[in-house]
């Protein structure tokens, strides 16, 4: 793929070889309660991928803050401490909430000094009232159905150092995001943006997301392997909204199974594949790292950029 040629290609046994002088934190029962909904990884694919990753990643940040110090020791300033962010991308269902929530969990255990901080860019969907007054809630997932002027403000204010900042919350149970309920991201000392729209450059600013991020991520699998996990999850989904009246998919649970089935087949079709061919993957190699999965969800390459 003439893309990824700026990319250095590793297997999976290479890439564990990197580093193994630490060993996971997690026990099955534990890293079941960090992955994401449907998503399958094993303790050993945290040992040969995550922990060179993490490892990786504090060489990355020591060299980060040693620059901060060196920048503000050239202009005469008092240091100050600017939070590293890093963004992880990816289509819908390829994994990317699992990957945002191990790292969090790994790094509160191996970096026990830093603040640690998640986000997903799904509280900056707009609300659905919102997206049927513009008459683009078909449009969901798409860029412009994300507040962007507001994401961006966020990211400017964590890297001003401010204290206190306030997120809007995405419930996935109710497809929407909850009224009068925020997320409060506290001074980070590590702040991971997770979402389909990181590395993307959005129509209504002139900045991307990725340029506050220090490092980026992409979450990678063959479209044919997405739409299988897609479909899968949205089974599962509908076997959870049973026995709930408020939940988005019951309406769905309680229909016919077959034309639920065939419903998630056609949003695929018509909203979420284009969505990855036209905005997601072309910023694939905008990503300092990818993480690419095959069958089973079984992690078999990781690509570094070289530069």
């Amino acid at each position: 793929m003439t893309d990824l040629i700026n990319y250095d290609v590793f297997e999976k046994p290479q890439w564990r070889d990197f580093y193994q002088a630490a060993s996971v934190p997690l026990t099955q029962a534990s890293l079941k309660q960090v992955q994401a909904f449907n998503d399958r990884i094993s303790l050993q694919d945290v040992q040969d991928v995550y922990i060179p990753l993490i490892h990786l990643l504090s060489l990355k940040i020591k060299d980060f803050d040693r620059w901060q110090d060196v920048k503000s020791d050239f202009l005469h300033k008092k240091p100050r401490h600017v939070p590293f962010i890093i963004g992880i991308a990816g289509s819908v269902a390829v994994g990317k909430s699992t990957t945002a929530r191990l790292l969090e969990v790994l790094m509160n255990h191996f970096f026990p000094t830093q603040r640690v901080e998640l986000v997903t860019t799904d509280g900056f969907l707009y609300s659905t009232a919102e997206l049927k007054k513009r008459g683009i809630l078909d449009r969901k997932g798409f860029p412009e159905s994300y507040d962007m002027k507001t994401l961006i403000a966020f990211l400017n204010k964590v890297k001003a150092g401010v204290s206190d900042i306030t997120v809007p919350v995405y419930s996935h149970k109710v497809y929407d995001i909850i009224p009068d309920q925020v997320q409060h991201i506290i001074k980070p000392d590590i702040l991971i943006v997770e979402g389909i729209n990181t590395l993307q450059l959005p129509s209504t600013e002139q900045v991307y997301v990725s340029d506050f991020t220090d490092f980026s991520i992409y979450v990678d699998a063959k479209p044919e392997l997405i739409e299988k996990w897609f479909l899968e999850r949205f089974d599962a989904l509908l076997k959870l909204a049973l026995q709930d009246s408020d939940n988005y998919y019951y309406e769905y649970a309680t229909g016919n199974h077959e034309d639920a089935i065939k419903a998630a087949k056609q949003t695929w079709s018509s909203i979420d594949l284009p969505n990855l061919q036209e905005f997601i993957l072309p910023t694939r190699n905008r990503a300092d790292l990818i993480i690419h999965k095959g069958p089973h969800h079984i992690i078999d390459q990781i690509l570094m950029r070289k530069y």
